[in-house]
Order: C-alpha cells, then structure tokens, then sequence
C-alpha cells in the first residue's frame, strides 16, 4: 500500500459512499461506514492510537501536538458521502497524464466530453495528471479529494517531527451531501477550538461566507370530487400547486443568478387531486434577502389561493443553516493564518464566498468556527467531474503549513 494523496484518492474513490436523503438512519446508507472503516484502519497503522468509527458514522483521531506552546486545538474536516445526484457506483477513475490541453472524451460513455470551452479551469491545467471517471459515474473528489489530502498531511505531521505543530484533530463525517454531515458531531469529544472543511474547488482558494439557508413547504388542500360533477366545485390542489410554481420569478431561480444572488428554488411536488405539497429551498447570502424572498413567496401562495376559496393551505418554513460569516469575522486568526499556509504552499491566496452551504455553516453556529478551503475538484456531482494530481499535493502542503503557521503565532 502506497501513501501518497494521490495513491490514498484512487482507493477512496471505488468504494460507493453515496448518501440517501430519504433514509430516516444516520448514517443514511451503512456503505459510508465502509469507507470509515478503511480511513481507521490506516490511521491506526500511522499511529494515532484513539482513531475510531462511532456508531452514527463519524470518524475521530487525534495528532498529537509535539511543541510546548499553548497552541489552539485545530480540527481538519471532509466527509466521506457523494452526492445522490449522479451514481457513484462502479467508479472507475481515469489518469490523464501531462495534459496538454483540449477537450477530454470519456471512454466509458463517448457522449460525455469535459470541454474546455464548459470548464475554464482546464486552461490551468497544463503539464498536469488530471483524474476523471470514465462517464459513467461521478468520480466523488467531492469530497474524497478531501478525505486523501487530510490524511496525506496526517502522515507528513507524524513523519517530520521538524515540523512543529499543536494538536490536530481530524473528523470525517458521513451525510454532507444531503444536509446532516453535522447532526450528530460530539464537539466536547472532538475537542477543538476551530476546524477547516477541506471540500472546496479551485487551488489556492478558501471561503469564509456561504449561503444562508431555509427549507419552504407549501401544503395545499384542495376539494376534491367527481369529475363528472366537478363544475364550479373542484379545486384541484395538484393545479393550484403548479399555479405558485409558475408564478416563481424567473429572475431569482438557480439558473438565472450567480455571484452573490440569492434564489427560490423548488425541489419537490408531491400529491393527489385532494392534497399536494410543493418543497422549496431558499437561499441568500444575508438575512435580510432570505426574509425577503419567503414573504414574497407566501405572497405569490395568498395571492394563488384567493382564486380558490374552497381550498386552504399551510405556510412552513424551517431553518436550514446561516452563513459562516456571521461567525467567522469573530475570528479573523482562522482565515489569517490559512491565507498565509496558501502563500507558503506557493500560491496566490483568494478569498470567496460559497453559493451552497458546507459541514463547516453548521459546525460555525455549534460553536466550531469553520471555513473552507479547496480540495481541488471541478465539475462536482456530475460524470464531468475530475481532478488533478498537482492540485490535491497543492491542498496537502497548505494543511501542513497551516498547522505551522499555528503554532509559530501561538
């Protein structure tokens, strides 16, 4: 067994790890354990004696410090589930060696093409190994480029003892994907007093604002009866829920937006003649856009369901995460000194904002301050996905000088 990231990502990526977002269990599918299991065993074998899988999925262990400074306690993070959008079955991953440029046609479904006119990033990609999948499945560097960096930089921490450092802690977490990677974190057993996400994209970049995030449901009861006799008397609910579908502006939806725009997006419709649900997703950056667009949301409801006396309906709204931000500026050391790990590790440090939501949103409002920084991958939960091997070693040598750079300003 070899341990380099790049090595440490090819055997990560052929375990299916997807997530399920109708499963009712945490972890949502066991097969994320399996991944779990494998990350212990090779924790174990580097040395850190307390690495372990609990029972919700969770993996722990701890870096032990090697300085007598009073470091701050700092946790690395990813999770280990792929996306539910696109199989993750079977992944065959693909070397492109020395990339030369070009558009790149995967073997296993032709039809599917990573082109360079789609994905600008290719443009600096240039001499390096790019990994793809064969078209056929999502290669999941979302986010176990993650996964292999951390434990690569692990490994580096535990080999050079020159390398000064406080303790590290590493969490690998199972449902990411579909929003419950931090429902069941044990934080006083984890122990840290800030963590990192490793799950972002481009090199050199780390975020520190993410979206701010609820979930809207629309219940509507309509009146039900015979076709036959429905004349001024049927209110169909499945109607009156496509009726608040067509009426969402086209100017705020996923497709139409970008930078720091927010949207309303819905998710789901689900129901019967006699009763529907509609499922909404709500974003924006700041609290104020996120209020704003849910009261224009239950005004477009109350304004479609006046045409439908006979009908009623329920309005709920529940939070989902807030952006990081918020926290985050209360400790502008987190985001410091990553910025200057980046610098170190030979690149130009950009700062960003997240248009989704990461571990890291939850565990900020937990009481983990959390920012995120890349990994590596493009193109995440499609079979365009793909990342390379330069870039992964980028991300590793930025985790080892960040925790340097800790304990040299400790």
């Amino acid at each position: 067994m070899t341990d380099t990231v790049t090595d440490r990502f090819l055997r990560y990526v052929v375990i299916d790890t997807q997530s399920d977002a109708s499963s009712t269990t945490q972890p949502t599918t066991e097969k994320q354990k399996t991944l779990g299991r494998l990350l212990v065993s090779e924790l174990l074998a580097m040395g850190l004696k307390d690495a372990h899988l609990d029972e919700h999925g969770y993996v722990y262990a701890t870096v032990p410090a090697n300085t007598d400074k009073d470091v701050p306690v700092i946790c690395f993070c990813s999770h280990m589930d792929t996306a539910p959008d696109f199989t993750g079955t079977d992944v065959k991953p693909q070397m492109v060696r020395n990339y030369q440029g070009g558009d790149i046609t995967l073997p296993g479904d032709p039809s599917r093409v990573i082109r360079v006119a789609e994905h600008k990033a290719l443009a600096d990609q240039i001499g390096n190994d790019l990994i793809t999948t064969d078209g056929r499945t999502l290669l999941g560097a979302d986010d176990k480029a993650g996964l292999a960096e951390i434990m690569t930089a692990a490994e580096t921490l535990i080999d050079n003892p020159d390398i000064r450092h406080g303790t590290i802690k590493l969490l690998f977490t199972p449902d990411e994907e579909v929003g419950r990677g931090a429902d069941k974190v044990d934080l006083t057993k984890l122990g840290a007093a800030f963590a990192y996400t490793v799950d972002g994209e481009t090199a050199g970049h780390i975020e520190d604002e993410t979206f701010s995030a609820d979930g809207v449901e629309i219940t509507i009861s309509g009146v039900a009866i015979h076709p036959g006799f429905a004349r001024g008397r049927m209110e169909n609910a499945i109607k009156i829920a496509g009726a608040i579908i067509a009426g969402l502006p086209r100017d705020q939806a996923p497709e139409t937006t970008s930078g720091r725009d927010g949207f309303v997006h819905p998710v789901g419709i689900a129901g019967s003649m006699e009763k529907a649900t509609v499922s909404l997703i709500v974003r924006d950056f700041d609290d104020e856009g996120l209020a704003t667009k849910e009261a224009m949301l239950k005004t477009l409801t109350e304004t479609v369901m006046a045409d439908y006396p006979g009908s009623t309906h329920t309005f709920t709204v529940k939070q989902q995460y807030r952006n990081m931000k918020q926290v985050l500026d209360r400790h502008p050391e987190i985001m410091e000194n990553a910025v200057e790990a980046i610098r170190r590790a030979g690149m130009e440090p950009v700062r960003g904002s997240i248009r989704g939501g990461t571990d890291g949103s939850r565990l900020s409002f937990m009481g983990l301050p959390c920012p995120n920084i890349f990994a590596g991958g493009h193109a995440f939960h499609s079979p365009l996905e793909w990342v390379s091997r330069q870039d992964m070693e980028k991300a590793v040598k930025t985790l080892v000088e960040l925790a340097r750079v800790w304990e040299e300003r400790a």
